[in-house]
């Protein structure tokens, strides 16, 4: 068992390299993917344990609270959290605090991935998205640095009950949205969608990707997808693919990522 456990729930890989990023300077440390249940939700044996997501629809991504909630930490271990959103913090941290009693948070906004409602340039404060990288990286720098100096938080993550019902109703979208995408004739039949998908709703056939409705809208098979083949409707194809560079679409397939 490692000393530090990082679950993270990651679609574009931003919030993977930055969990990678933080677990590289404190060293000894456990990436538990969250895109699906955990491979290991037994974290007694770690000192200190912490979440990395963005913030979906207000909230917190596909089933990650349910798989929170299934983890088990070890009393007097510390707990941290980190958030990644575009425009808004919503309640996802408040939700983490509320079932594993985060001893420190913090939140940094990125350009938002969420191409099928937005343009990834939505971000607040407005910069580009190297600039953007940049901030993250300071971010995960202080992060690094409160964790293992043992700073403790002053206050609680703000509750934001409005985003709880956006939150709500945003997860109810999914299978219904899931209806929209298809891939156009820019597709090699690859399948990269298919290995990436965390849900398994994604099957080659004859070469072409089908789609059932069992999605979380983490949109990394539009994002990864090498020829930007898949859409979600009309409108993301007019959209900029912004997967991050540092993370490739096989890093998301792992369940599980050491780094010493």
């Amino acid at each position: 068992m490692s000393e530090n456990i990082i679950y993270c729930y990651s679609g574009s890989g931003h919030c993977l390299a930055m969990a990678k990023d933080i677990a590289a300077r404190l060293g000894d440390t456990d990436i538990v993917l969250m895109r699906a249940y955990p491979e290991k939700t037994d974290a007694t044996e770690a000192s200190r344990v912490g979440f990395i997501f963005p913030c979906y629809g207000g909230g917190l991504p596909g089933h990650v609270e349910e798989y929170i909630k299934a983890i088990k930490i070890a009393p007097g271990a510390y707990k941290f959290a980190v958030e990644q959103f575009a425009g808004y913090m919503g309640c996802g941290l408040h939700k983490i605090d509320e079932i594993v009693g985060l001893d420190y948070w913090n939140y940094i906004s990125n350009h938002s991935t969420c191409i099928w409602l937005m343009p990834h340039g939505l971000c607040f404060p407005p910069t580009s998205k190297e600039q953007a990288q940049q901030r993250v990286d300071r971010k995960a720098m202080e992060v690094a640095s409160a964790v293992k100096a043992g700073i403790r938080s002053e206050k609680k993550p703000p509750k934001m009950a409005f985003f709880a019902l956006e939150s709500n109703a945003f997860s109810k979208l999914h299978p219904k949205r899931a209806g929209k995408f298809w891939a156009n004739d820019s597709c090699i039949g690859c399948g990269t969608c298919a290995r990436i998908c965390p849900r398994g709703n994604i099957t080659l056939k004859d070469g072409k990707p089908g789609f059932g409705k069992d999605c979380i809208g983490c949109l990394s098979c539009v994002q990864y997808c090498p020829k930007e083949a898949i859409n979600v409707g009309k409108i993301t194809e007019k959209r900029e693919r912004f997967p991050n560079p540092a993370v490739k679409a096989a890093d998301l397939t792992k369940k599980i990522i050491h780094i010493d």
